[in-house]
């Protein structure tokens, strides 16, 4: 099959990771276009940040770090932080031109007879010679199975869905996840809400302070030997714990944090625990995270029977022309700008320049 495009390098996705790595590829001497391109899904820049929620605001988030080369400078904690990253994607990728492409939905990268890759759209198809993977993780939310939820008569949203506390006004709500984010839901939900129930596979931990960077380090250690290895990575921030800020303590006196472990089968009007306790419920809210959008990858056949893809460093160990970053160890704000540096730097040694 013949490509409509040819180019040395795609980077597929326009978050954080993926611009890091075109600016890096930029900065290396390609140019844009004939030497690589940026193939986005998105109608706008802004990568997974675009779509969370509007009462998340910028003082709220962990943080954001600076992507290479121009810095986020001073914004408006009051902000939502969608709105605020987005501008700064926007400034960023007119600053340093960019050649990003949206909407391109990448259905499939296929190896090719010359030896090269086949990255497919609907509409359009690049022969390239290299490919940096950014496809994050939002584009697919993680929904657990439990018995009964197809009987339930209420709602059941997604974080990927939520758009704000007022639609849960008045409604008893079960808030599932042990994440950070699960946690932020619930405080809002909580201040609208007849009634909270959080629910969590296992109990939380609370750590109090700033967490230090030797245990950063160490957390990201255990997920690269997770990924080294050939299993589904573990995510950085969930590895972490939650932090006991001040209106977190509030919460966990008021009673709002009060967990209960995962229930064991979910009714028509609620859920049910082993024990065979009940709580009834208007909606059940799934804080349970997401997974690699690596589907586009499927034809390379690159699983290891352990259920990831092997790495070493951000190179794919079965195909080392194609490199991840944002994922396992590299996805956070700070992972994704290092592994942009170093999956450029190898994959342009590997492509002979």
């Amino acid at each position: 099959m013949r490509a409509d495009h040819e180019t040395d390098v795609a980077v597929i996705g326009a978050g954080q990771a993926g611009l890091s790595a075109a600016w890096f590829l930029r900065r290396a001497g390609l140019a844009g276009g004939s030497g690589f391109v940026v193939l986005d899904h998105a109608k706008g820049p802004g990568g997974a940040w675009q779509y969370r929620w509007p009462s998340l605001r910028l003082g709220r988030v962990h943080g954001i770090h600076d992507l290479p080369g121009l810095p986020l400078g001073a914004a408006d904690p009051g902000r939502p932080a969608a709105e605020v990253v987005a501008e700064y994607f926007d400034r960023y990728e007119r600053t340093f031109d960019l050649p990003v492409r949206r909407p391109v939905d990448v259905l499939a990268v296929r190896r090719t007879e010359d030896g090269r890759f086949l990255v497919e759209s609907p509409s359009e198809s690049w022969a390239v010679r290299g490919i940096v993977n950014a496809t994050g993780t939002w584009d697919r939310p993680f929904l657990p199975y439990y018995p009964g939820r197809e009987t339930f008569t209420g709602r059941q949203p997604h974080t990927a869905d939520y758009r704000g506390a007022g639609e849960f006004r008045g409604q008893h709500v079960v808030v599932v996840g042990g994440g950070t984010s699960a946690v932020q839901l619930l405080l809002e939900i909580a201040e609208v809400a007849a009634g909270t129930t959080w629910v969590t596979r296992r109990p939380p931990v609370f750590r109090d302070g700033e967490f230090t960077p030797e245990y950063g380090r160490a957390v990201v250690a255990e997920v690269d030997r997770r990924v080294r290895a050939g299993l589904p990575p573990r995510s950085v921030v969930g590895a972490t714990g939650l932090l006991n800020t001040p209106e977190v303590a509030r919460a966990r006196a008021a009673g709002i944090l009060d967990r209960k472990p995962m229930f064991t089968r979910i009714t028509p009007d609620g859920v049910e625990w082993a024990d065979g306790s009940r709580q009834r419920a208007d909606a059940i809210l799934w804080a349970t995270g997401f997974r690699a959008a690596l589907d586009h990858l499927a034809p390379l056949r690159l699983r290891e029977p352990g259920g990831g893809i092997r790495l070493d460093g951000t190179r794919v160990v079965a195909e080392p022309r194609l490199h991840l970053v944002g994922y396992g160890p590299s996805a956070s704000t700070i992972g994704a700008n290092r592994a942009g540096r170093a999956a450029v730097r190898e994959l342009l040694a590997t492509l002979g320049g």
